[in-house]
């Protein structure tokens, strides 16, 4: 999987592509993924998921475990919980109801107009990239991207609480074989590609780029920090329920892994306590 991931990405880097004859467009990609990973019947009738297990992410020089469970009803209720077993932190929770903010330990309050004016210039990113400027709807808007980045590897679709077009890029070559590459684009500007492998029509990575986080090269305050390249590698694909599901994703910047995620187990259709999809004003 990783060898099939960087020669992708360094054919697109260095512009090389190569230009698919007859190619597909992206609907027929996306068509014949949906029927790999279960078929259209069994996908949409998918109305909720639970899913639980671990991420192993790297901090500086340290490497947290975290451990977590996702509750998500389809389309516009997601929200991650995570605990840190090794660690004296309380669990956090993040997601969104809607348009609404979900969060534990709450957010801090929103800076002052100037102080918004002044991060609108550079401080924090506000406002940069499409993002909207108000400190919780950005959150949201993050949390929805995140939240299409883990459907994408789930679904090979998005939905209505964010939804994203799909436009077929180019034909990848690699030694496991030919992917189909498409380009995505959804609010917020966000912008992505998704490789899907052809002989499997699995969807295997995505790639976007994004500001540096903290702590890898982010400009000074007042500046805007540079763009790196993100990538999440889909793989170990298991049956859950007659339907398809990625059981480990990893996360890497720079071409660095930055995050490993292993999922222990996915509930479909659970019934939720509508507690967890709770806003508090």
């Amino acid at each position: 999987m990783r060898v099939f991931g960087s020669l992708i990405i360094a054919a697109a880097v260095g512009g090389g592509f190569a230009a698919a004859p007859q190619a597909p467009d992206a609907t027929q990609v996306l068509a014949a993924a949906r029927q790999a990973m279960g078929g259209e019947k069994k996908l949409s009738a998918v109305q909720s998921f639970v899913a639980t297990g671990r991420t192993r992410q790297v901090r500086g020089n340290n490497l947290v475990l975290i451990e977590f469970e996702i509750s998500c009803e389809l389309p516009g209720k997601f929200v991650r919980v995570d605990e840190f077993p090794a660690q004296d932190q309380d669990p956090t929770t993040a997601g969104f109801n809607g348009n609404d903010l979900i969060q534990a330990p709450p957010p801090a309050p929103a800076p002052s107009a100037q102080a918004s004016a002044s991060q609108g210039r550079g401080g924090d990113g506000a406002g940069r990239g499409g993002l909207p400027p108000n400190p919780a709807m950005r959150r949201v808007m993050t949390l929805k991207q995140d939240f299409a980045r883990l459907t994408l590897g789930m679904f090979a679709a998005s939905f209505p609480s964010y939804p994203l077009t799909f436009k077929y890029l180019a034909e990848g070559q690699a030694p496991e074989g030919k992917a189909d590459v498409l380009d995505v684009a959804g609010p917020a500007n966000f912008s992505a590609r998704l490789v899907v492998q052809r002989d499997t029509h699995l969807p295997v990575m995505l790639m976007w780029n994004q500001p540096a986080p903290l702590g890898r090269g982010q400009a000074p305050t007042g500046s805007s920090p540079p763009q790196v390249e993100y990538r999440l590698y889909y793989a170990d694909f298991r049956d859950v329920d007659g339907m398809k599901f990625p059981f480990r994703l990893r996360r890497a910047v720079a071409g660095e892994t930055i995050e490993e995620t292993t999922f222990d187990r996915f509930r479909i259709n659970a019934k939720i306590d509508p507690k967890k999809f709770e806003v508090v004003k």
